[in-house]
């Protein structure tokens, strides 16, 4: 054979390796996605015939919770259409999958409504905006997410009482944010979708108002410097602690936050001895380095957020030294609401799962993140509690800053999405137009009032008695 002939063979073989695929040909391999699920089948919602009663699929979600707390979730889920939305996770993944998928996967969050995204610290102290609720991921089709945070936009905005015009404005302009970003990510090399992240301190709205750009920037500055001051031994430490006897104790304020029982959290008498081994064990070696120099002083139970309320969440306290504590959040983790869905998990653990995921879709996560199972077989993962972590008041925004809030969270949705999806196929599918944008703007509109339509039907049950609902002072 020719030499030249072989040379030339062997470039293209470096050159393009037989299971490559360029970013224009993976492209036009989402936009022949179009053809047997276009665009336009992803807009509008209409009730099936055989959808589930949404009241049925939350009693099926209470299973395995603290039954004491079940009547508080249910508290929390009445005082809005927006709050019921937060705790109905469940009854939209049953939903969602009755519409068309697109069937490109990434790493989902499974839950990702506004208030599940946020600031928190990075193991170098810096404050980064991301995803920062994981406990419903699992790989599912991309739009599942999109069409979620959509949706929350839409029932936020309801909330807030604020005309119909600039909710859809805002809704369409989240969807483009997340097309154009993911455009971005499907021209980036690997490694630069990977090291991306937002940097809260320095992060550009590139279509927003510069006024409202200003003000936001503001804002976020203030309020990284009051969380960098809220320290754990000089914050949290005297919040959460007392010292009886000179031993220091979780403060009890139920029912919100109590000592457990052996039922609730087996291992009360061996101090968590067995959940502490298991959870150091899938810590890396360097971290556990770190957590050794603390030891096991107390642990609570503590009621937190609203789709958690009721699976068994505490708050561990551990102690280097006097003055040298450390908090850690302790969550249940059952499976994904997904998961009936979108397929099991791979992992036989949930609390790894949950960590799994986060590791993918979070651009930084916990120095201490980490899962065990306890001795009553539940699965349970672990991070530090607060970790200068800021979430949104909703309350107090108008439409200009939830609308940039909107893009923030679809930013940072498209940079989860990328790292374990196909960018350039998924980038493909949607377009360069707005025919997407329209698609699920237009569903999240229309499921928004599905949402309405089922927060009264919850009113009634409870009014009715069929629920039980404990509202707090």
């Amino acid at each position: 054979m020719d030499k030249a002939v072989l040379r030339k063979g062997a470039r293209e073989t470096r050159a393009r390796p037989v299971s490559y695929r360029t970013p224009d040909e993976r492209a036009a391999q989402g936009r022949l996605i179009r053809d047997s699920i276009p665009r336009s089948s992803q807009a509008g919602w209409k009730l099936p015939g055989q959808r589930r009663h949404p009241i049925e699929l939350l009693g099926e979600s209470n299973e395995g919770r603290l039954p004491s707390l079940v009547p508080i979730r249910f508290g929390r889920m009445s005082a809005s259409p927006f709050a019921f939305y937060r705790g109905a996770a469940a009854v939209m993944a049953a939903d969602l999958a009755l519409t068309p998928t697109s069937g490109l996967r990434v790493q989902a969050c499974g839950d990702a409504h506004l208030m599940n995204f946020g600031g928190f610290a990075t193991a170098e102290r810096n404050v980064i905006f991301d995803i920062n609720d994981l406990d419903e991921t699992l790989p599912a089709p991309f739009e599942w997410d999109l069409k979620r945070l959509a949706a929350s936009v839409v029932i936020a905005a309801q909330h807030l009482e604020l005309p119909y015009s600039d909710t859809t404005r805002v809704a369409t302009e989240l969807v483009r944010e997340y097309r154009e970003r993911m455009h971005d990510y499907a021209s980036m090399r690997a490694l630069d979708v990977w090291y991306d992240r937002i940097d809260l301190q320095k992060y550009q709205d590139r279509s927003g108002d510069p006024a409202i750009v200003e003000a936001a920037r503001k804002r976020i500055a203030q309020r990284i410097e009051v969380e960098r001051r809220k320290t754990a031994p000089d914050h949290l430490y005297p919040k959460l602690v007392t010292e009886e006897g000179g031993q220091p104790r979780i403060k009890d304020e139920p029912p919100l936050i109590f000592h457990p029982t052996e039922d609730v959290a087996s291992g009360l008498q061996s101090g968590y001895a067995d959940a502490i081994t298991s959870y150091r064990k899938s810590l890396a070696e360097h971290v556990r380095v770190l957590f050794d120099r603390f030891q096991f002083v107390d642990l609570a139970v503590k009621v937190v957020g609203v789709g958690s309320v009721g699976t068994v969440c505490c708050v561990g306290l551990f102690m280097a030294s006097d003055n040298d504590p450390l908090f850690l959040q302790v969550k249940e983790a059952k499976a994904s609401v997904l998961e009936p869905y979108a397929g099991e998990s791979l992992y036989s653990n949930h609390g790894e799962r949950v960590i799994a995921g986060q590791r993918i879709m979070q651009a930084a996560s916990d120095v201490f993140l980490g899962w065990g199972r306890g001795k009553n077989g539940r699965d349970f993962y672990i991070r530090q509690l607060r970790d200068m972590k800021m979430s949104v008041i909703l309350e107090s925004l108008d439409t200009g800053m939830l609308r940039q809030y909107a893009r923030m969270c679809a930013h940072a949705l498209a940079r989860a999405h990328a790292r374990s999806g196909d960018a350039a196929m998924i980038a493909g599918y949607m377009g360069s137009g707005q025919t997407f944008d329209d698609a699920i703007t237009e569903f999240a509109v229309e499921y928004s009032s599905q949402n309405r339509r089922d927060y009264r039907e919850f009113i009634q049950a409870i009014r009715e008695g069929r629920i039980q609902a404990t509202t707090e002072e």
